[in-house]
């Protein structure tokens, strides 16, 4: 019969070349050995950035070291925190302005709730490892002077504000944190490596447990300022871009400067939009038994999913993403790529089919807008004052993504 790569004949070898025996063979136990050359052919076509940003910085203020928390103000903090608890995340402290969150890594928290009228995301927090470097960013333009944190772990903070409204608190010498248990990834059978033998997977049928905050993703009208600002203040270093035909970047995936250590693919990604706001934060679990098992509990307790379960294509992760009560989509993920600082930055063209490499297709409910009467005039506003959002490139992003 034919194959998708040559005509398979009855003996289950390709191409009719015996030394190319495929597990379909009755009773085979021993398979031949994977190639380990073999390297993934990138289809994505070469493009060429065209903008000044982003770019890394030649001499950052700081260089940050980890993204140790969200702010979010919610109206109804007991079913903003019933929908974190059952994404697997645990709370840490609950007061009738504030409720705050972690995963099981060696972090206090990760997510902070603030009683507050309307929904919003607030910012971010970045931890900062030198006190010389926590003065250098109080020194900065519309910066706090540096305060004593009141929240658990304590340590120093300096708040500021980037040019694009969110708010920013630089961390430093916070208290070391404990990590919790967690169970282990689950052990696989292979067809190379038999690692279980008399025994079953059964992944435990409860939220999974979220390790630790990953990343967030922030869309921005100032793209070229917002950008420049997070890599010089903050060290961030791009590690892939998607483009316009024209070069103009949609999107820019971050991580953290970290030099010989390895760094999450990216820790802040930054997308072209016609207002400021959230997009979506991302949280680690352990396996991708866990993604699915996440998937079984948040569709039984009757919570809205986004999109997944599938595999992204820039920085690899497994996904599967969430609504929380607000509309404000959430993501499990796994085994996302690492990087040393060293890696330089790849350019690519944006499409919907650019987001993953299998799974379902993006819905367009995904990226398509909330148009609200103030967004609209947001908008307006926006294509009149800033030089990078132009009539032609939203009506080429709506095309890809509305």
């Amino acid at each position: 019969m034919l194959g998708l790569f040559g005509s398979v004949n009855s003996l289950g070898s390709l191409n009719g070349d015996p030394k190319l025996v495929t597990s379909n063979l009755i009773g085979a136990r021993r398979l031949s050995k994977p190639d380990t050359s073999f390297k993934p052919f990138d289809f994505r076509p070469a493009m060429k950035l065209t903008t000044v940003q982003p770019a890394r910085h030649p001499n950052p203020t700081t260089k940050a070291s980890a993204l140790t928390y969200l702010i979010f103000d919610r109206p109804d903090l007991v079913k903003a925190e019933n929908f974190l608890n059952d994404f697997g995340l645990r709370t840490v402290s609950r007061t009738e302005e504030l409720v705050l969150l972690r995963g099981t890594g060696a972090s206090h928290f990760c997510y902070v709730i603030q009683k507050a009228p309307k929904s919003r995301f607030v910012g971010l927090g970045l931890q900062i490892d030198t006190k010389a470097e926590l003065d250098a960013l109080a020194r900065l333009p519309g910066a706090s002077a540096v305060e004593r944190s009141q929240l658990p772990g304590g340590g120093y903070t300096v708040r500021l504000t980037d040019p694009s409204g969110f708010r920013v608190d630089a961390i430093w010498d916070q208290a070391p944190a404990s990590a919790l248990s967690h169970r282990p990834p689950l052990p696989f059978n292979s067809v190379d490596a038999a690692v279980r033998i008399n025994g079953t997977q059964r992944p435990p049928e409860c939220a999974p447990e979220v390790i630790r905050l990953g990343h967030v993703v922030l869309e921005l009208v100032d793209y070229q300022e917002t950008c420049a600002w997070y890599t010089q203040h903050f060290g961030f270093i791009p590690s892939d871009v998607q483009v316009l035909p024209d070069g103009s970047p949609v999107v820019a995936f971050m991580r953290l400067d970290l030099g010989n250590r390895p760094a999450d693919h990216h820790t802040l990604a930054l997308a072209q939009g016609f207002v400021p706001t959230y997009s979506h934060s991302a949280y680690e679990v352990v396996d991708a038994d866990a993604i699915g098992m996440g998937q079984r509990v948040l569709r039984d307790k009757g919570w809205t999913h986004a999109w997944g379960i599938g595999r992204h294509i820039l920085g690899s992760q497994i996904f599967d993403y969430w609504q929380d009560p607000w509309g404000d989509k959430h993501e499990h993920y796994c085994d996302g790529d690492l990087f040393t600082a060293d890696t330089p930055a790849g350019v690519h063209a944006v499409s919907r089919e650019a987001m993953a490499q299998w799974g379902p297709a993006m819905p367009r409910s995904f990226t398509k807008p909330e148009f609200t009467p103030a967004s609209i005039v947001a908008l307006v506003k926006n294509l009149r004052r800033s030089p990078d959002l132009t009539f032609a490139k939203l009506r080429r992003l709506a095309k890809i993504f509305a």
